[in-house]
């Protein structure tokens, strides 16, 4: 699996966003996420994006890529 930070530019702050992949049969899976945090720094926001999405990973295990879906949020 993959966390990708993708923050997302807010005016003049960012809010944490981000994609876990995997590829599950020859086929690239997204689980993209986004959450109400927002940061000054776009360092921040993108180091936050890092350890939510370690966090789903934690917490959701097989079930984040057990559904046939190629893409979702989460």
């Amino acid at each position: 699996m993959t966390i990708r930070a993708r923050p997302m530019k807010e005016g003049g702050q960012f809010r944490l966003a981000g994609v876990i992949e995997k590829t599950v049969d020859g086929t690239l899976r997204t689980r993209s996420f986004i959450r109400a945090d927002v940061f000054t720094s776009e360092t921040d926001a993108a180091d936050a994006a890092l350890r939510k999405g370690q966090q789903i990973i934690k917490e959701q295990g097989r079930l984040l890529f057990a559904d046939a879906e190629d893409s979702r949020a989460v």
